[in-house]
């Protein structure tokens, strides 16, 4: 079972995710952080698989964190989950480290398709 870490300030969207990928049965929710600071320190103690990482949070721009994870030698695959979807943003996740970008509003059928796309 792939471990997940969810990092989202919206509790709406974090329960979105951890649902659709639960249901599946083959990921397990290690976590769920609704800042920045606290996503990047519980990627480093649960060393997820997978990071779900919004964009936009209170504390930290997505693309920022995802950045800090790579220097810090975090490993998991990441996916971008945003409102914003301009191209210039979507290029920059990608080339920082994210493997895939979702643009919000998604299905749970798309989430899960996108994310077992990356395994």
């Amino acid at each position: 079972m792939k471990k997940v870490l969810i990092v989202d300030d919206s509790m709406y969207m974090r329960t979105l995710i951890s649902s659709a990928l639960t249901a599946t049965g083959r990921y397990e929710i290690v976590g769920q952080a609704g800042t920045g600071t606290l996503g990047i320190e519980m990627a480093l103690e649960h060393e997820p698989d997978l990071i779900t990482m919004d964009n936009i949070l209170p504390d930290m721009i997505g693309v920022d964190i995802v950045k800090e994870l790579r220097a810090e030698g975090v490993e998991a695959k990441i996916i971008m989950v945003s409102a914003v979807g301009q191209d210039d943003i979507i290029a920059e996740g990608k080339a920082n480290g994210a493997q895939d970008y979702l643009v919000k509003p998604f299905t749970a059928e798309i989430l899960v398709e996108r994310v077992d796309n990356l395994f």
